[in-house]
């Protein structure tokens, strides 16, 4: 690997807008939108309608978009319970963004939120050290399951599964990327093996998903650019890989075991699994 490579989580701000670039050319928040619509308020119905309080626990909560969405299914089906929502996320710039959301939204009467501008290790650390025993009805974690070392103890939502392109890329050209302990490379199967090992129960749902990389072959495009950095976890991943590296990537990129081609697009194989544990 080429010294001048480093890690895409070395600088938030190229982190945060490739990865929305990688949303607006994905169908990731349409799978969501799928999963929240036809497998959430049965999961949601199981919480019980005789609490008084639902305290909920967001890990990675980003700008909020999708965690109103989880909010308001859940005044849906409790309307009269205050909702107490926790949000640990560790860019200020998107806990902005998210309290701007809040600030614009109507129907949160019920609702309390609180932020809390760190990573899910440095929360749990914290809790730990204050000896606060914390209980949730609910804890959702969108993508955010890399960053969190002590698996077992974590309550994921949502992974690329084992037929996605995600994990062929990985396991084929992990060691060759900037390794950065802040990622692991995982994906539900490697989930549901842990749970199984625990004895856990748990249910999955699968959903196809494709992120549409054909500006990728384009030289010149900022979006290539940025959508490489994503696939690679490398920031300006174009500038500084070597040339080798990069003429496999794409050719690889566009085999079927990573992609579809249809009409004229390179699809990238982005297939999710929602898991949901303890429900």
């Amino acid at each position: 690997m080429a010294s001048s490579m480093r890690s895409l989580f070395s600088d938030h701000g190229r982190y945060v807008e490739s990865f929305r670039r990688f949303l607006s050319h994905s169908t990731e928040h349409q799978c969501m939108q799928e999963f929240m619509d036809k497998k959430l308020p049965g999961i949601i119905a199981r919480i019980g309608d005789t609490k008084s309080e639902i305290k909920i626990l967001s890990i990675g909560g980003g700008a909020g978009e999708i965690d109103l969405q989880i909010v308001s299914r859940v005044q849906a089906q409790y309307p009269r319970v205050c909702i107490n929502n926790e949000v640990v996320e560790p860019s200020a710039e998107q806990i902005a963004k998210y309290k701007e959301l809040v600030a614009k939204t109507s129907n949160l009467e019920n609702v309390k939120f609180a932020w809390h501008n760190e990573t899910s290790s440095e929360y749990q650390r914290r809790m730990l050290e204050k000896k606060e025993v914390q209980k949730w009805d609910f804890i959702h974690m969108i993508q955010m399951l890399y960053y969190v070392k002590d698996i077992p103890n974590a309550t994921p939502e949502i992974l690329p599964n084992r037929s996605s392109g995600w994990d062929k890329l990985w396991r084929k050209y992990g060691s060759r990327l900037p390794q950065d302990d802040l990622c692991l490379y995982v994906t539900s199967d490697d989930l549901t093996q842990m749970l199984d090992n625990l004895g856990l129960k748990y249910e999955c749902y699968d959903f196809l998903s494709t992120l549409d990389i054909s500006d990728c072959f384009t030289d010149g495009n900022e979006t290539a650019d940025l959508l490489w950095d994503f696939l690679t976890e490398t920031c300006n991943f174009n500038a500084t890989a070597p040339p080798d590296l990069k003429a496999e990537l794409v050719k690889d990129l566009q085999e079927p075991e990573f992609s579809t081609k249809k009409e004229g697009k390179v699809l990238f194989n982005n297939n999710l699994s929602f898991i949901v544990i303890g429900a």
